[in-house]
């Protein structure tokens, strides 16, 4: 197993990881339960895990933010909630902000859509983007706690309005029309972090994304690379990595996806040139890209 190391993602498990890039540390959706323990869901459900995580919450680095898409179980736990230092920045949505606070952590930022965050680390800067998601299709929305995605950008301050990278989290969030308007405003993403597993409730609403909506999801943002998670760690989850593996390939987009086992680290990309240098912008970039999957998705 790797120690988490610099400019990476380390995979905890579920869809718990260690970004570190740009002097920053951040966490997302910390869930330290291990296997055979239940992470409970609301309204008397619950799920039990599968897996143990690739480190405990006592093994942590010091953090710079965590970064929480919702309050759910399987992403805030208790043991989460008693290990985490109360000191540190948790930026989520606004529903849990207001549930953080009466926990201790004073910090929690809430957000809105499209709303955003910024975090300075010496020289470095970090802006962290609320971006839409779905948690449950139609009336039963009501019933999940809401959810965001997150755009992470990490710059410099002496380099205003340019990105060094870019890393997108979906959060738990179906494949719905709001997700569009994501590659509209970022045509360019460096690492796209998908979640997945095709969860259901009760064993019938499914409220994450399966392989095939996974997959699609991939093709709809467009990232450089690919990154799965939230795909095998509880019960609830009915759709395994290889349904996601086999669409992706129908999809012509095996090359985009890096899978990266728990414990393990996958080093992060850095951009050769600045958005817009040698001729070329953002739209450009990845319609090159989008015809380049194109082309390998068609029959010889």
């Amino acid at each position: 197993m790797s120690e988490p190391t610099d400019a990476g993602v380390f995979f905890v498990g579920n869809a718990t990881t260690l970004i570190r890039y740009g002097g920053f540390t951040l966490l997302t959706d910390p869930n330290f339960l291990h296997r055979g323990q239940r992470a409970y869901l609301g309204y008397g459900l619950s799920s039990r895990r599968r897996t143990d995580p690739a480190i405990d919450v006592g093994e942590l680095p010091a953090l710079d933010a965590v970064v929480l898409s919702h309050m759910h179980g399987d992403h805030w736990d208790r043991v989460a909630r008693r290990g985490l230092d109360r000191d540190v920045p948790i930026v989520t949505t606004r529903q849990a902000a207001r549930r953080l606070g009466p926990q201790g952590f004073g910090r929690a930022v809430g957000l809105d859509t499209w709303d955003h965050h910024e975090l300075r680390n010496g020289e470095h800067t970090l802006r962290i983007t609320a971006l839409p998601g779905r948690h449950a299709p139609g009336p039963a929305r009501a019933l999940l706690p809401p959810v965001m995605g997150s755009m992470l950008e990490f710059g410099h301050r002496d380099r205003p309005g340019e990105v060094d990278l870019r890393v997108h989290i979906s959060g738990d969030t179906l494949m719905v029309p709001e997700l569009a308007e994501i590659p509209r405003r970022y045509p360019d993403i460096d690492l796209a972090v998908v979640h997945l597993g095709g969860t259901r409730i009760l064993g019938l609403l499914m409220v994450t994304m399966d392989g095939r909506q996974g997959a699609d999801w991939v093709d709809l943002i467009d990232p450089r690379a690919a990154m799965p998670v939230h795909y095998d760690d509880y019960e609830a989850f009915t759709s395994p990595l290889d349904d996601f593996k086999r669409h992706i390939e129908r999809a012509g987009l095996a090359d985009r996806v890096r899978y990266v086992a728990r414990g393990e680290t996958l080093p992060l990309p850095v951009r050769r040139e600045p958005e817009g240098a040698g001729g070329r912008d953002a739209a450009g970039i990845r319609g090159e890209r989008r015809e380049a999957t194109r082309e390998r998705g068609r029959p010889t």
